[in-house]
């Protein structure tokens, strides 16, 4: 059964929210996320994944642009 985690994102619209992803078998969340907006992909937001603290192995996804 996979293992899934919280994390936050930072910056862009959705700033604050948190989404939850499954981790891969070394425990690790995918490298980015596609936040979708109101009008689907075509408001979607990218997010990348960054080290919030790599001893606790905590993540965040931090906001790079837009999608299109």
């Amino acid at each position: 059964m996979a293992s899934s985690v919280q994390i936050l994102l930072v910056g862009g619209t959705a700033d604050g929210q948190t989404v939850t992803v499954e981790l891969d078998s070394n425990g690790r969340p995918p490298l980015t996320h596609h936040h979708l907006g109101s009008g689907g992909l075509a408001d979607a937001q990218i997010y990348e994944l960054e080290s919030a603290r790599e001893e606790a192995r905590e993540w965040r996804y931090r906001w790079t642009g837009p999608a299109v």
